[in-house]
């Protein structure tokens, strides 16, 4: 099975949507947009290096955060495969968008 490449950001910013949903634990999430620049692709992925025209690009990428580290910035967030895909194709996802 061959592995999915997958892309890394670094957050600069986070903007909370107001929309919260509790899990069976009693945790509220909420829904959050992070302002992710990409940097390189994951450490996992093999030694590709990231095209030019991605290197800096500024994408928003949606998540459920809920505990105090999900919050932090200058964090690396690695997007999903789809995500990856949508944004070397150029076409904005549900999830992923700029």
């Amino acid at each position: 099975m061959r592995k999915a490449k997958r892309l890394q950001g670094m957050v600069l910013h986070i903007e909370k949507t107001g929309e919260k949903n509790a899990d069976n634990y009693g945790n509220i999430w909420e829904k959050c947009i992070f302002m992710v620049e990409l940097v390189s692709f994951s450490k996992r992925t093999s030694k590709r290096a990231l095209p030019t025209r991605l290197k800096g690009k500024r994408v928003k990428l949606i998540r459920w955060c809920c505990f105090d580290w999900h919050y932090k910035l200058g964090a690396r967030k690695t997007l999903d495969a789809d995500e990856t895909e949508a944004v070397l194709k150029g076409k904005p996802t549900d999830t992923i968008f700029w």
